[in-house]
């Protein structure tokens, strides 16, 4: 290109970007101000409620996981083969001990006793027609001898027949509350089929393990309490009523049982339960609402409510998040072992929408109220 038409090009350049430089500075310049209005507003207040942490008299306790088995229960079998010919029970029915439950199909058995209990009757003739004879010398003592032993053969011949048909009618070995028959009328059982669970529902056990650390703490008749989530806020009392002499080589623990009454028949053998055994005396523990915790893989932490001066010179409530560590649980609350001291405010709310140095404000009109003995209202 020639020298004359370059120039023109080069100046229409240099003024495009002379007019870039100039809108940049100024969009720059905007956005700058934007920036210094927005950083000068107030951050926002998040609304939570508030608690204080405070001490109390907490019993010690001793909590573990364990499961609840019945002090008796069975599943009722047969102890002979046989065809089932009455069904004497109900499902799910409450029974007495030697009540009814399956009598099985005799027919051969009676026939069997009717035969043997006319030879039983033959050979007692014979026995005392024999001690006739004795006494008049017309026979001898082995005679006699051997009248004798066949009658009392004979009798031990019945007394097994009659055991095998009793054995035949199957009862109930101890009073309970019957689950569901499996058997039907007309079916062949074969020896040791199951007929019916039976279970003594109160008393129970409750079997359960803890560390080899506490075993000198634990003896028995010390009380305990069992909990299960399927009846939340419901506290079910015993006593710890025998320990294992030996601790388990691969866990390091030890077993334990308890005995608890079920009057109202709610738990069941099976059923997965938290026990806590109720060591004497109590100390001072520093509680707050379980829903003030914030937990999350780095730990458990609090957001404690601190009064700060704000930009505009007047005092603001700013949250400082502080990590704790927690103890023991008691319904809605935790005890709080290091982190926080008696008085101070945390949010016991919200607390998953707060970040440290929050601004926030306090409202504790619609948080629900926690409580050591919560009871939950139906759903």
């Amino acid at each position: 290109m020639e020298p004359k038409k370059r120039k023109p090009v080069i100046i229409a350049a240099i003024v495009v970007v002379g007019v870039l430089v100039v809108l940049g500075g100024t969009k720059g310049l905007q956005f700058k101000k934007m920036g210094d209005h927005f950083g000068a507003m107030p951050m926002p207040s998040e609304t939570v409620s508030a608690a204080v942490a405070r001490e109390e008299q907490w019993q010690d306790t001793l909590g573990a996981v364990g499961s609840i088995t019945a002090v008796q229960g069975v599943n009722v079998t047969t102890e002979i083969a046989g065809t089932v010919r009455e069904i004497a029970f109900e499902s799910g029915a409450v029974v007495k001990q030697g009540d009814l439950l399956v009598r099985l199909d005799t027919t051969t058995e009676d026939a069997q006793l009717r035969a043997t209990e006319a030879q039983l009757e033959w050979a007692r003739m014979s026995v005392e027609r024999a001690r006739t004879l004795r006494k008049d010398g017309t026979v001898s003592q082995s005679e006699l001898d051997s009248a004798e032993t066949t009658w009392k053969q004979t009798g031990a011949n019945a007394d097994a027949i009659r055991a095998a048909i009793e054995k035949k009618t199957i009862r109930a070995p101890f009073a309970g509350r019957l689950g569901i028959r499996i058997v039907h009328v007309g079916e062949y059982l074969d020896t040791g089929k199951p007929i019916v669970s039976l279970q003594l529902p109160s008393p129970l056990h409750a079997d359960f393990s803890l560390p080899q650390q506490e075993l000198a703490r634990v003896k028995t008749a010390m009380a305990l309490r069992v909990l299960t989530d399927t009846y939340p806020g419901k506290q079910f009392a015993g006593a710890v009523t025998a320990i294992n002499p030996d601790v388990d080589q691969t866990t390091r623990n030890f077993r334990l049982q308890g005995t608890l009454d079920n009057p109202d028949h709610l738990l069941r053998p099976g059923m997965f339960v938290r026990v806590e055994v109720l060591l004497p005396g109590d100390h001072k523990v520093l509680v707050i609402p379980a829903t003030a915790v914030f937990s999350a893989p780095y730990g458990d932490s609090v957001y404690v409510i601190e009064s700060k001066p704000g930009k505009d010179g007047k005092p603001q409530q700013v949250v400082r998040q502080q990590f704790i560590r927690v103890g023991r649980t008691r319904g809605d609350y935790v005890s709080v072992e290091t982190g926080l001291k008696p008085g101070d405010r945390v949010a016991s709310s919200g607390v998953f929408k707060l970040r440290n140095g929050m601004a926030v404000v306090e409202n504790n009109e619609l948080a629900p109220k926690a409580t050591e003995a919560p009871k939950p209202a139906d759903s």
